[in-house]
């Protein structure tokens, strides 16, 4: 059969791939784009509004106190060592008073070479681009959340999850020249992707996520766990039946997607480990920082340090801690999708079972959205009134200790 694209007798106009079907190709994605954002206009409208009432808050207390707002979100703690990052490339480390040394080397590059892009091509200096960058980030992902939610449990549901993600304690972070938005983000339409069997999108996100924060790992093993499980699903059922002699392999664009997965990742580890001269030259940096991982130990300490000294802290961080895992099995007994439970164990473990700074787990807990699902999912069932009465308290609990929390130890 001839190929249209190839017969001399159709006007080079009309051909498939010529101006005209890929205009009306273009407009059909507009349209299609159009309506999506449309779907999502509710959940990005609350989102925004509940991150608008942390900046109103925080502009607030900072007028108060005689500090700027604007320092607050874009020049303390690791915001100023993307800032370097971004201005001087890599290189840069600070020699501590005991001997230690701190490297740049310790943050990935996604964040900061979006900040010198941006910089570049606008007035923008690399702490502004980088507030940018999470405020834009910070949408995205909530339109990720909005998609995850209203697919497992109903449009109601995904509003719910994106307005739950911003109110937050630690939401405030979400506006911050971090990279938690951006993270989130990535990880987020990265799942999706892997849920629709997206397989390219959803290895070539979580790829950039991978080139975004350590735990980047967690969304190639969901990513991974998404297109593997069913596969050995179906192995495990043609094994029972022996008449079914196909063999059981992953599609190319599955395998494609698979591949590009963890490269992001694997990518810069690498390149820190040549740069350092050796195989494990990206943790050898995190230990210098006092970073690692322990199983937990040195968590479990700190708490037990708490509970000698300030009973409260530590019945505190126990609570904590019992939440977070108390949410991740309501999150198994639910059935989310398996990778879903992979990506948050995996978030929720690489959190709790680090060493570091302990002041910082609820910021490395933020990307962990499956675990608001169940909540999400609750909500959707009670009155309209109830939800939002109850989301309006938490939005207002969250600005207030968001402004708090940045004008003392805050996220380091």
């Amino acid at each position: 059969m001839t190929d249209l694209a190839d017969s001399p007798a159709l006007p080079a106009a009309d051909r498939p791939g010529s101006g005209p079907l890929r205009r009306l190709r273009w407009l059909r994605r507009l349209r299609r784009l159009r309506a999506a954002l449309g779907a999502a206009a509710p959940a990005l409208l609350a989102y925004a509004g509940v991150r608008l009432l942390g900046l109103l808050v925080l502009a607030l207390w900072a007028g108060a106190a005689g500090r700027s707002a604007h320092q607050l979100l874009s020049a303390r703690w690791d915001s100023l060592w993307y800032t370097r990052v971004a201005e001087g490339w890599y290189g840069y480390s600070v020699r501590l008073p005991d001997g230690g040394v701190h490297s740049d080397l310790a943050f990935f590059p996604l964040l900061p070479a979006l900040e010198r892009g941006l910089a570049e091509v606008s007035p923008l200096a690399p702490r502004d681009a980088g507030l940018l960058v999470s405020a834009l980030s910070s949408l995205a992902a909530a339109w990720a959340l909005f998609l995850i939610g209203r697919a497992l449990y109903g449009r109601r549901a995904g509003v719910l999850l994106a307005v739950l993600w911003a109110a937050l304690p630690v939401g405030v972070v979400q506006s911050m020249a971090y990279s938690e938005s951006l993270f989130t983000a990535l990880a987020a339409w990265s799942l999706w992707a892997a849920l629709t069997r997206r397989w390219v999108w959803a290895g070539a996100l979580a790829a950039c996520a991978g080139l975004t924060r350590p735990v980047g790992a967690a969304v190639v093993a969901a990513v991974w766990c998404a297109a593997l499980l069913p596969l050995w699903r179906e192995w495990r059922q043609r094994a029972r039946e022996p008449a079914r002699e196909r063999p059981v392999r992953p599609g190319g664009r599955m395998a494609l997607g698979l591949l590009l997965a963890p490269l992001g990742w694997l990518g810069y580890v690498a390149w820190v480990g040549a740069r350092r001269g050796s195989v494990t030259g990206y943790l050898d940096v995190q230990g210098e920082w006092g970073n690692g991982f322990d199983g937990g130990w040195a968590f479990l300490r700190f708490i037990g340090r708490n509970l000698t000294g300030s009973v409260a802290g530590g019945l505190g961080l126990i609570a904590g801690v019992a939440l977070v895992l108390w949410l991740y099995a309501l999150c198994v007994r639910q059935r989310q999708p398996p990778a879903l439970l992979v990506y948050a164990g995996a978030v929720v473990v690489l959190a709790l079972c680090a060493k570091g700074y302990f002041g910082s787990k609820p910021r490395l807990l933020l990307p962990a959205f499956p675990l608001l699902l169940p909540a999400a999912a609750a909500l959707a069932r009670a009155r309209t009134a109830r939800a939002w009465w109850l989301l309006g308290l938490l939005a207002a609990a969250s600005a207030v200790y968001g402004a708090w929390w940045l004008h003392g130890s805050g996220p380091p």
